[in-house]
């Protein structure tokens, strides 16, 4: 790790409890599982917390995004933090947003305007339940009754853009369940996987250990001051070549 690493953080808000930043698509959030000359998500913080001695710099994870997708990410900077945090999350307090690319016919592409009454391949609301395989990790959308099956909840909207590639949708979701690959998981099983996601069956592709999966907003109350926050995370430039604008 290199005292250069924190540099590339792309902060959107910080204080003396809290650090937004966001992701990039391709790192991992934490643990020992990043290659050789690259570091995580969770070490580029503590470099950045304390660039002499980073491992005793406190950082709580209060949440994770898979190492293909990119957007915000909060860190608590205290104990205290963190546990409020943390509550936010547990008891789904907090609001948020994801914009996703799938492959999907013309027809759910035609589905637009944006709104929550979303016709034809791709409903309001999904709702599922989950599993995951032992032998892959991956997420499975099985009957209630299967054994280890837990409920997944999304509202969608399809967003209308007149510039977006043929074959694809733009889609914005709002997972009111936190469940392991939720979303891709959800679009994968109503065909509509998310471009760049070969796990779940998408032919496209979209960048190196990339997903078209971004969190682009979370809505969640300040740990200690209680006040509104609203952290917003610009999408990756390269999500412009598919149609895709950065606009609200």
């Amino acid at each position: 790790m290199t005292r250069g690493a924190e540099s590339s953080l792309h902060i959107l808000h910080e204080d003396a409890d809290c650090l937004a930043v966001v992701k990039p698509a391709g790192q991992f959030t934490q643990g020992t599982w990043a290659p050789p000359g690259e570091i995580t998500l969770e070490q580029a913080v503590r470099l950045h917390l304390d660039p002499d001695r980073p491992e005793s710099a406190y950082v709580g994870i209060v949440h994770r995004l898979d190492r293909p997708t990119s957007g915000v990410l909060i860190w608590a900077k205290t104990p205290k933090a963190a546990r409020r945090l943390s509550g936010q999350f547990e008891g789904r307090r907090v609001e948020k947003e994801y914009w996703a690319l799938v492959e999907c016919d013309e027809a759910v592409r035609r589905a637009g305007p944006a709104a929550e009454d979303v016709s034809l391949a791709v409903e309001s609301v999904w709702t599922d339940w989950l599993t995951r395989t032992a032998r892959t990790g991956w997420a499975e959308v099985v009957a209630p009754e299967a054994p280890g099956a837990r409920l997944a909840v999304t509202r969608v909207a399809v967003h209308a853009s007149p510039s977006l590639i043929a074959g694809f949708a733009w889609l914005r979701l709002w997972p009111e369940t936190g469940r392991t690959h939720q979303l891709r998981a959800q679009a994968a099983s109503r065909g509509l996987p998310i471009l760049g996601d070969h796990d779940y069956g998408a032919k496209t592709p979209f960048g190196p250990y990339s997903i078209a999966l971004h969190a682009r907003e979370l809505r969640l109350r300040h740990p200690t001051l209680h006040t509104a926050m609203t952290l917003l995370a610009p999408l990756p430039a390269h999500w412009t070549s598919f149609g895709v604008d950065d606009a609200p």
